[in-house]
């Protein structure tokens, strides 16, 4: 096992390093329906510049905009980490900004941070700070003294995922580090967490500060399952001391809290009802109004039920700066108030899901959702889409490559369906729900996608129009959000498609039966990857979710456990690589911190040596073998910091290519046919890379953690 080392500041440029082969971006940047693009967890516009923006992806990145959203650029590509869950912009100077990585929305992708990054030059370099102390975690809010600058509070939370919890953080070792409130009294160079009165303990979702005192300071805390110490809390001495407010909800959920910049005795608050650890169900509880800085509060029934059964996920509470009377609930909708709470509007964007609410310095409204970015100059009564290349689709695993059209290119997206790429950045929606695995048969003659769900497959025979195909499959059937599928290389009629079980269809997906008993140990557990070998059909291979490989010899008659133990992201992946002419000869990636990360077998899963070599410990979703040079295969590692690849087995590894945004890789496609590598990641997005030969140096790149 690796050791994994953990540093308490460094600093890097924003521009990809490495040296060799270049990485092009294929989109969606955005997708044409709309225009969308994948979540927004958080949005910073300057104070002073109406047309400067900073927004977080939720694994994108941070991205800048200084014509008011017509253009965008990405300036946090080579940070550690890309899930962004809070921004901040510094009052005086807007070329200051901070960013705490790690997106506290509680998701499987969720994913952990790594600290808390600042730049001075408008994110042309970056510093970051505070990963001792908040590594494997996640940042929920960052709010800035605005008497006094160098002053930051940040509030922290545990990564995300459901059965088990913390899902999210892959087995990071921080995962369950201190978590709560912080404070930076140096402009966020160092961070001390705060106690006395409140929980060191406990996810702390929100933060608001009084900005006539800065002095008082309110925590939301909100642990998503429900504790008895989640609600509100206060301090009057800048955090030195803090008590919990009365007279709310007493074993909440997630809570939310804003103060009205222009009055500030004025709070408005949003509880969310406890999440259930196998439904996630967690509806709107209440919203409540306090005149008096939290002494008293009133509920705010009018409010309604805003958040479906995930508030867990989702819930935002922002107050116009000008208007103590003008509120807004951000959930699966929006709600819009003018008189503090008195009656409710409902104006949701384009894209339902909302995370992020914020004001520029003009007054108007800028909100983060599902969708990417939206603002409206009348609350929420007309929106304009400000989505124009900006690259934050999270895709999952199963991207499709056209056997005949090299630039069409299948791929389904976090809570953006499905689509279809034929040329550029702009892609065409075809599908809605949560998008996953796509599939085309080796004639092109059938086209498949599927949204979240059992049996919720559906299938295409004239490149258009899209029919259910999943008749034989038990919607009852337990599965990992999304279900993986494949089509056999050698017989395009041939399919299999995963729940807990393996299914069958020999007729092109028109029907399906079952071909394997339960594979997992049971309990909540589900196939999250299975493979074809290319050469010989017979033989299987399953990795589920519950840490077992299973493989079959004789096209599924019978199954032999050849590996347990075996940990991963809880989401659907394509962690299976197999020769092309040889079916024992296997490769797993492992998506896990601390273990290895790499195997390999020769024996068709019977024994496996570990290849990590100098690999990063970093979680491995994907790889892929490039057998055309002879032995050993080139192996590529699709991670969560990119791609990586070894010419010599395995000793040793080197990070692939220039210019791929630090991000994770969820699917790997080699395509020896064009020479090229395609990848699909988590936050930015569909790239490609030319294949070299074994000779070639691509770049060297080594990390700290």
């Amino acid at each position: 096992m690796r050791r994994l080392a953990v540093v308490a500041c460094f600093v890097l440029a924003s521009t990809g390093a490495g040296r060799g082969q270049d990485w092009t971006e294929l989109g969606p940047a955005p997708i044409a329906n709309g225009p969308y693009t994948g979540r927004v967890a958080a949005i910073a516009p300057s104070t002073k510049d109406a047309n400067r923006y900073y927004v977080g992806g939720a694994d994108g990145g941070v991205w800048r905009t200084t014509d008011g959203g017509a253009n965008w650029s990405p300036i946090g590509d080579r940070l550690p980490c890309t899930a962004v869950g809070a921004l901040a912009v510094d009052p005086v100077d807007d070329r200051v900004v901070y960013a705490g990585m790690g997106e506290a929305n509680f998701a499987h992708h969720s994913r952990y941070g790594l600290g808390i990054a600042k730049s001075t030059d408008g994110g042309a370099s970056w510093a970051v700070y505070g990963a001792t102390q908040l590594g494997g975690r996640c940042v929920s809010r960052l709010r800035i003294d605005p008497k006094d600058p160098r002053r930051l509070y940040a509030s922290s939370t545990r990564a995300g995922g459901f059965l088990p919890p913390r899902a999210a953080a892959r087995g990071h070792p921080g995962v369950n580090g201190p978590i709560g409130v912080w404070l930076s009294r140096d402009a966020g160079s160092t961070w001390q967490q705060l106690g006395n009165g409140i929980p060191t303990d406990l996810s702390a979702t929100d933060l608001a500060l009084d900005p006539a005192n800065s002095s008082v300071v309110y925590a939301a805390f909100g642990d998503i399952f429900g504790d008895s110490r989640n609600g509100i809390y206060k301090s009057t001495d800048g955090g030195t001391s803090w008590g919990k407010l009365s007279g709310l909800p007493t074993f909440p959920g997630r809570v939310s809290i804003a103060v009205a910049p222009s009055r500030p005795q004025r709070l408005y608050a949003v509880f969310v009802r406890p999440a259930s650890p196998d439904s996630g169900g967690a509806a709107t509880m209440a919203a409540y109004k306090s005149d008096d800085a939290g002494l008293s509060w009133g509920q705010l029934t009018s409010a309604g039920s805003f958040q479906a059964t995930y508030g867990w996920y989702l819930s935002v509470v922002s107050v116009r700066p000008t208007d103590p009377d003008v509120v807004l609930f951000g959930g699966l909708t929006l709600r819009v108030s003018v008189n503090a709470g008195g009656s409710f509007a409902t104006r949701t964007p384009p894209h339902v899901d909302l995370h992020a609410l914020e004001w520029d310095a003009n007054g108007r409204l800028l909100c983060g959702d599902d969708g990417g970015v939206h603002r409206s100059d009348d609350l929420g009564l007309r929106w304009t889409s400000l989505n124009a290349n900006l690259g934050l689709v999270q895709i999952y695993a199963g991207i499709s490559l056209h056997p005949s059209q090299p630039n069409t290119i299948y791929a389904g997206f976090q809570d953006n369906g499905s689509a279809r790429r034929t040329s550029g950045l702009s892609w065409t929606s075809f599908l809605g729900g949560d998008g996953g695995y796509t599939g085309i048969d080796p004639t092109a003659t059938r086209v498949f996608a599927e949204v979240q769900g059992t049996g919720t497959i559906f299938r295409s025979v004239n490149n258009s129009s899209f029919a259910s195909s999943g008749s034989g499959i038990n919607g009852g059937d337990r599965n990992c959000f999304l279900c993986p599928y494949e089509i056999d290389p050698q017989d395009g009629m041939r399919m299999l498609y995963g729940t807990q079980r393996v299914y069958l269809s020999t007729n092109g997906g028109q029907s399906w039966s079952a071909l394997s008993p339960d594979l997992t140990g049971g309990a909540s557990a589900a196939i999250h990857g299975l493979a074809i070998a290319p050469s010989d059909g017979r033989w299987i291979y399953v990795k589920t979710n519950d840490g077992r490989v299973q493989v079959s010899e004789d096209g599924g008659a019978s199954w032999q456990l050849r590996r347990s133990g075996v940990p991963g992201w809880f989401r659907t992946t394509r962690p299976f690589a197999i020769h092309p002419q040889d079916p024992k000869r296997v490769w797993l990636a492992v998506g896990w911190f601390g273990v290895e990360q790499l195997l390999a077998s020769d024996d068709g899963g019977r024994s496996w040596r570990s290849i990590d070599g100098n690999l990063p410990d970093v979680p491995v979703h994907c790889t892929g073998v490039d057998t055309r040079y002879g032995e050993p295969p080139l192996v590529y590692a699709g991670t969560d910091r990119g791609v990586w690849r070894t010419v010599d087995g395995g000793k040793t590894w080197e990070q692939y290519g220039r210019g791929l945004p630090n991000v994770p890789v969820i699917d790997l496609r080699l395509d020896p046919a064009r020479t090229r590598v395609v990848v699909a990641t988590q936050g930015r997005g569909v790239w490609q890379s030319k294949l070299l030969p074994r000779e070639e140096i691509h770049s060297v790149q080594t990390w700290d953690r």
